[in-house]
């Protein structure tokens, strides 16, 4: 099955096909269950008819921005591409790529419509993800108004930062909550990561990044380690992670917290699942998320 599909009526049959040869796409004709059928599958979706039709059909079905799927219309005359889902993940791109064959993108997302790369577009050129997802609204409407510029620390560092600024990481599909004993070594960390990890046949370069309580802040140990598993240490607020819920019971709530590694773990997780909970390694306790 490949990524991208082109939904037709069969009225439209030849000109999706010579769309689907362009982008290497399979097609599909259009029945009323079609979309909720390609939906959770496919990455990229083309429908060559009324976008009234695709609106009505696609509403029900959708979930989150960074979860859905590209969608784009294309006028039945083959004149016009309209992101109408995704334009920051792969809509706008999508568009760009039919006038390859003559249909002309119409891009409305507020940035690009203007000229202007929205810190998505920044991350996929980079082949970053987005850490904090939640920043996009606030950096993309500062892009609008002014330059922001892009800086680039490097580490071993702390950055301490506001919730309007994005930090793009090195792309991965897993994060990994860690706790540990006061005045612990980087080979304990090293040592307990890497078992965790070898358990769920998960390797160091899948991983989107660490993440632990600003209570640790001082556990030069824990920084150096992840240094050397070349991942990248996020310190969280208690706050944040509060907020996780699904947790099992910890003894951390003698600090104040739910939890130490399962719930930083889930915090900067993409789907919010747990792939393995807490798991204690000697003085380490690690959990994984996706």
């Amino acid at each position: 099955m490949k990524d991208t599909i082109v939904i037709t009526f069969p009225y439209s049959r030849g000109e999706a096909e010579r769309i689907a040869a362009f982008l290497r796409a399979d097609i599909a004709e259009y029945t009323p269950e079609i979309f909720a059928s390609v939906f959770p599958g496919r990455k990229r979706i083309i429908a060559l008819m009324s976008m009234g039709i695709v609106v009505r059909k696609i509403a029900p079905l959708l979930e989150d921005k960074w979860k859905d799927p590209a969608v784009v219309v294309v006028s039945p005359d083959c004149r016009y591409a309209i992101p109408v889902l995704g334009g920051h993940h792969g809509a706008n791109d999508l568009a760009r790529e039919l006038g390859g064959i003559g249909i002309i993108p119409v891009i409305t997302t507020a940035t690009e419509s203007r000229g202007k790369d929205g810190v998505e577009t920044i991350a996929d050129r980079m082949d970053r993800d987005i850490l904090n997802r939640d920043s996009t609204r606030a950096v993309n409407a500062a892009i609008l108004q002014s330059d922001i510029p892009v800086q680039a620390i490097r580490g071993p560092s702390v950055v301490l930062a506001g919730p309007d600024v994005a930090f793009l990481v090195k792309k991965g599909d897993y994060s990994v909550g860690l706790g540990c004993r006061k005045g612990i070594r980087p080979d304990e960390v090293v040592e307990a990561v890497r078992a965790a990890l070898a358990e769920n046949m998960i390797q160091e370069t899948d991983i989107l990044a660490y993440a632990t309580t600003t209570k640790k802040l001082h556990e030069s140990g824990l920084v150096e380690a992840v240094g050397t598993l070349s991942g990248n240490l996020i310190f969280l607020d208690d706050d944040t992670i509060n907020a996780q819920t699904g947790l099992g019971p910890s003894r951390a709530s003698r600090i104040g917290l739910h939890g130490v590694a399962e719930p930083c773990a889930l915090a900067i997780a993409k789907r919010k699942e747990l792939v393995m909970g807490k798991k204690v390694y000697g003085r380490v306790t690690v959990a994984i998320a996706r």
